[in-house]
């Protein structure tokens, strides 16, 4: 059963958590991302747990593997259950991050960034076919251990064929009918469970739509 994650992309804790509280009892996963974060801070990581919610932590962490390991072992402190890190950062940074979380106590699935689902063929700034680049990316987060990748739907079935234990988490997830806004690779709820998502990340559809709690169980049904 695939796993419904809300994005609160709020920039104010207060809006974040009021959403979160109409949502409470609906979805058991939230995503708290870059700017939420870096105007809030770990308060809002401690707050979701409290409310009873698992926490995707969406920093996308690129950098050296000192600094990775540290950023994993400051994001399992405050209860993390998911974070995210760039596969570009390399097999060094990767295993830094894994053999960091392995050595704590409370232990965070860490997911690896293959292409950004806003970015479509062209737009990367090399030459790179993004399926081909995504597979790749995808077969090295495998073989590093990784639990996981971020991946557009449109790539989930090539990455299921080639690595069928590998976790799946897809953003650009648009009900039918909907605005794609800055995503370019997009998917329907339905058609992302059909592909073998295991986790399905939405934000705007439902903390944007006038009935928020109704838009949540829509897709909850597109889902089944």
């Amino acid at each position: 059963m695939a796993n419904l994650v809300i994005a609160l992309d709020y920039t104010d804790a207060v809006d974040a958590l009021n959403m979160a509280a109409q949502l409470q009892g609906k979805a058991p996963w939230m995503k708290v991302g870059l700017e939420l974060f870096t105007r809030e801070g770990p308060m809002v990581i401690s707050t979701l747990k409290h409310m009873g919610f698992n926490v995707m932590l969406d920093l996308k962490l690129f950098d050296i593997p000192n600094t990775v390991r540290g950023g994993v072992r400051a994001a399992s402190w405050i209860g993390t259950d998911l974070i995210t890190i760039h596969l570009l950062g390399g097999e060094r940074m990767c295993r830094a991050a894994l053999e960091e979380r392995d050595s704590l106590e409370h232990k965070p699935m860490i997911f690896g960034v293959t292409v950004l689902t806003s970015l479509e063929q062209g737009e990367l700034p090399v030459q790179a076919d993004l399926q081909h680049l995504t597979g790749e990316l995808a077969g090295k987060a495998a073989h590093w251990g990784l639990d996981g990748v971020v991946c557009s739907g449109l790539d989930i079935s090539g990455i299921k064929a080639a690595h069928p234990a590998l976790r799946c988490l897809t953003p650009g997830i648009r009900p039918a009918g909907s605005s794609d806004d800055d995503q370019r690779r997009v998917v329907t709820p339905a058609e992302a469970v059909a592909l073998g998502a295991d986790f399905l990340v939405v934000g705007r559809p439902i903390t944007q739509a006038k009935n928020p709690v109704a838009a949540a169980a829509a897709i909850l049904g597109e889902m089944i």
